[in-house]
């Protein structure tokens, strides 16, 4: 049976064969891969490696790959948002796991190992600044995921959101690979991510436009979940980590520097030690 060949503008390869926005190439990516949102968070990560052999900058995506303690890693940045998540999967995923060359889909698949080194703020007044927090669950109120297969697990945290809000469509969850989750430590909190579509009116803020859900963080954080969980913190990417990562075979999880916190309107004076020990700490536990 002949192997579907996927069409060239379907996904675009630049003349030098790599493709299209991370301008990468398949030999240019480690099979861990950490991401951050903030272009300029990639040498924070990198200026810990032993040696970098690859630096790439493509729009808002600048990757780094190198090494650490004999272990071969890649860093890059995002930009902030599903969107480009969904560009970012997409892309890494194809790298491993589609023949550039021929177009075909691969036989043998290769899982990515891909961690998130985020900022985040959080939703409950026990969680302080300077928290780091592992996410269990990343909820999506955007609306990525209406466009791809339904996700495989439970959707009850969604539902619930979507009933105190009214909304008119049910947020998606998906959950972080228990094979990453199993190697934190005491270092973190494990937490429920909410994963928002915006920074001001869709996380609660007001400037000059008042956010159509009145008191939306505070109804969110007081939704008491099975087992007694709750929504603990919120950001930008992700659910849609998990929801892709979910769907395409590879093992997530999006750990989080908590730099702001809603209840008590506090910001984190040391935001930028707290991102760093973020980063060390995801270091030592997972290349060391």
């Amino acid at each position: 049976m002949e192997k579907h060949r996927i069409p060239a503008s379907e996904l675009i390869i630049n003349s030098d064969g790599s493709i299209y926005h991370l301008h990468l190439k398949p030999e240019d990516l480690a099979s861990l891969v950490f991401t951050v949102g903030d272009p300029d968070r990639v040498e924070q990560v990198s200026r810990y490696f032993d040696k970098i052999d690859v630096k790439i900058h493509k729009r808002e995506f600048i990757t780094h790959t190198g090494w650490l303690n004999g272990k071969r890693l890649t860093v890059m940045s995002t930009g902030m948002g599903t969107d480009n998540i969904e560009i970012l999967m997409t892309e890494l995923d194809a790298l491993v796991n589609v023949d550039l060359h021929t177009r075909e889909e691969k036989d043998e698949k290769t899982s990515l190992q891909i961690i998130r080194l985020g900022t985040s703020g959080s939703m409950q007044a026990d969680i302080p600044v300077g928290t780091l927090l592992a996410s269990e669950i990343g909820v999506g109120l955007d609306t990525l995921m209406q466009f791809y297969p339904e996700l495989p697990e439970s959707q009850y945290i969604g539902a619930a959101i979507q009933k105190e809000l009214g909304l008119g469509f049910q947020p998606y969850q998906a959950s972080a690979s228990s094979m990453l989750l199993d190697k934190v430590d005491q270092r973190f909190t494990k937490g429920i991510t909410l994963t928002c579509p915006g920074f001001y009116a869709p996380q609660g803020r007001e400037v000059r436009l008042r956010p159509r859900f009145n008191q939306m963080v505070e109804r969110i954080a007081a939704i008491n979940l099975e087992g007694g969980k709750r929504v603990t913190n919120f950001e930008m990417e992700t659910a849609g980590y998990y929801g892709l990562g979910k769907l395409l075979g590879h093992e997530m999880l999006s750990l989080n520097a908590i730099i702001a916190n809603r209840p008590k309107k506090e910001f984190d004076e040391n935001a930028a030690k707290t991102v760093d020990q973020l980063i060390q700490t995801a270091l030592d536990l997972f290349v060391s």
